[in-house]
């Protein structure tokens, strides 16, 4: 039987999601140690990588379950008890056999959360603090909007073969001592989000104009190849 699991991790912990030839210290190595634990074999497919740091409050996985664990509920809290306390497994569902985390997923989603004030040393790692212009940076995000060649809004060694990415939704709102930036896409490129996300910070602090922006978003020139610190970036849903 095949499940599919909602997972939330803390990135601080970790130097990333996927596995690495020269750390153990990853999300995905976590859950597979657990996994064998159990009995379980097999391996286990994430809808996409993080990098370290970054959190997740909705990162999904899948794997496949042999004939003995039938019992959902209790496959759950035994994972979570070796997982403590850094990762944890919100929700384990039953799919079809041809379900797949990361090639089933028609959109994802991102948080990234910007303090209002110095965060204290408690907050830090999970959210980051820089000037923000509301206004100017609702405008900025509104640019993203629609289909986009985003080849100056990523890092190499993407596993894609297009850089091409439709975005959805690009918006910014408050919450309480916070900004918050959403964006939804039909996937994204490897650090796409932390690059969007620097842009917009400097089109609001004036380092960068709205033109240029724009400039790089049509793919004629990169006027910013820097990257919004890890902390405060989210994977928050996906969208089958």
């Amino acid at each position: 039987m095949r499940v599919k699991a909602v997972i939330s991790y803390d990135g601080s912990r970790f130097n990333g999601f996927q596995s690495q030839k020269h750390t153990t210290n990853t999300v995905m190595h976590q859950l597979q140690s657990a996994c064998k634990r159990v009995g379980i074999d097999s391996k286990i497919i994430g809808s996409g990588r993080t990098d370290a740091g970054v959190h997740a409050t909705g990162q999904i996985i899948h794997f496949d379950l042999p004939p003995f664990w039938s019992d959902i509920a209790k496959l759950q809290r035994y994972l979570n008890s070796y997982l403590a306390p850094y990762i944890a497994i919100k929700r384990v569902v039953p799919v079809s056999n041809d379900f797949h985390a990361r090639y089933s997923a028609k959109r994802r989603a991102y948080r990234y959360i910007v303090s209002k004030k110095p965060p204290n040393v408690f907050e830090a790692a999970y959210r980051s603090y820089f000037f923000i212009n509301p206004k100017i940076c609702k405008e900025a995000l509104t640019l993203f909007l629609g289909r986009h060649d985003f080849r100056y809004f990523y890092k190499t060694g993407s596993d894609t073969k297009t850089t091409i990415r439709t975005i959805y939704k690009a918006r910014l709102y408050e919450q309480k001592d916070s900004y918050i930036i959403y964006i939804e896409a039909d996937g994204f490129l490897r650090a796409q989000i932390r690059m969007m996300v620097d842009a917009v910070r400097k089109v609001s602090n004036t380092a960068l104009t709205l033109t240029q922006l724009q400039e790089q978003l049509e793919a004629k020139k990169q006027f910013s190849s820097s990257l919004a610190p890890p902390n405060g970036l989210y994977l928050c849903r996906v969208i089958y």
